[in-house]
């Protein structure tokens, strides 16, 4: 039955403002999730429309992969809804002052501020983020950190909602951001229509943890360096502390002392997450008796594996598999 005109939606406005060195991906998610026509929706009216803004008429993108031309200028910013802010690779080189200024402006008129990425970063700048949760790319957390540490960062999470300001953590988590806006805006059923269009999951299990490298530290010197290896052989042995302060020839205390010092970290934290790396490359293998990922790893049972790797990533043993683990054929 169609709806009473009084009934119909309003049209959400969306600009998406890009700068130079501005990712394609996550302008492509905006305008894939709110510019494109939905007529599986069977709505009158389109729930959103997007305009592409910029402080210039030609934007190079990232890596001059491609150039936008004939884009709407910054006052595209003043009759927007919602803000889309994508991110960029180069964020210790602060955006223009007539974007920050556009974002503060749109800020004060109460339009919703989502930014994608490291688009975090611009929010920063411009000032919207202090005292307020916020999320980024893990890669780039420290670094955000450093100049913003007003900023109450959340590095797990794909996304954070705190209020009229949004942010996701990565170029996907944009997609995870998006079909959340649609859920908030318009309920579960049209968002679920949404990301089935898309092919794409209406809510993903986890943060960003689960996506995080976990390479070996640096050791200063090199002195950790063999005990390290030697240890990483014997995971799957009842390995203790004393052991492996037994093995370097020195006190349980100097031992921690050491890896205090070089690695940031206590010995028993580095080898319970040396064990749970193991765990993760096993099921990612395909091994799928947690029993026996539990004892090769050197996490005992069943039990413990299940709890280690949702602490360390967020998600259950399924859920990693399903995620990461091998294809069957």
């Amino acid at each position: 039955m169609a709806q009473e005109s009084s009934q119909l939606p309003r049209t959400h406005r969306v600009a998406v403002l890009v700068d130079a060195g501005t990712n394609p991906f996550e302008v492509g998610v905006a305008t894939e999730l709110f510019g494109l026509p939905r007529p599986e929706l069977g709505l009158p009216v389109p729930l959103y429309e997007v305009t592409v803004c910029a402080p210039t008429r030609e934007v190079r993108m990232n890596r001059g992969f491609l150039t936008l031309t004939g884009v709407a200028g910054l006052d595209a910013v003043d009759g927007a809804d919602t803000l889309i802010v994508p991110g960029r690779p180069d964020n210790v080189v602060p955006r223009e002052a007539a974007v920050r200024d556009a974002i503060r402006r749109a800020h004060a008129r109460g339009t919703r501020i989502v930014s994608f990425c490291t688009g975090t970063f611009a929010l920063a700048e411009a000032g919207l983020l202090d005292g307020r949760r916020a999320a980024t790319h893990w890669r780039w957390a420290e670094t955000f950190r450093r100049l913003h540490p007003e900023v109450l960062l959340e590095p797990d999470v794909l996304f954070v909602d705190d209020g009229d300001v949004l942010s996701a953590s990565g170029s996907a988590a944009a997609l995870d951001l998006g079909l959340y806006l649609w859920r908030r805006d318009h309920g579960a059923e049209i968002a679920n229509a949404v990301s089935r269009r898309l092919v794409f999951a209406a809510h993903r299990d986890g943060g960003q943890r689960q996506f995080v490298e976990r390479p070996l530290p640096e050791v200063p010197g090199g002195s950790l360096g063999p005990l390290l290896a030697w240890a990483q052989e014997r995971l799957g042995e009842p390995l203790t502390v004393a052991d492996l302060a037994a093995r370097a020839a020195v006190s349980p205390a100097t031992l921690h002392r050491r890896f205090r010092d070089r690695l940031g970290t206590t010995p028993l934290a580095w080898l319970t997450g040396e064990r749970v790396a193991l765990a993760c490359r096993l099921i990612e293998r395909g091994e799928t008796r947690l029993d026996v990922v539990a004892a090769r790893s050197g996490l005992g049972t069943a039990a413990n594996l299940r709890a280690r790797l949702r602490r360390e990533t967020g998600l259950s043993p399924s859920a990693y598999r399903k995620r990461f683990g091998a294809v069957v054929r």
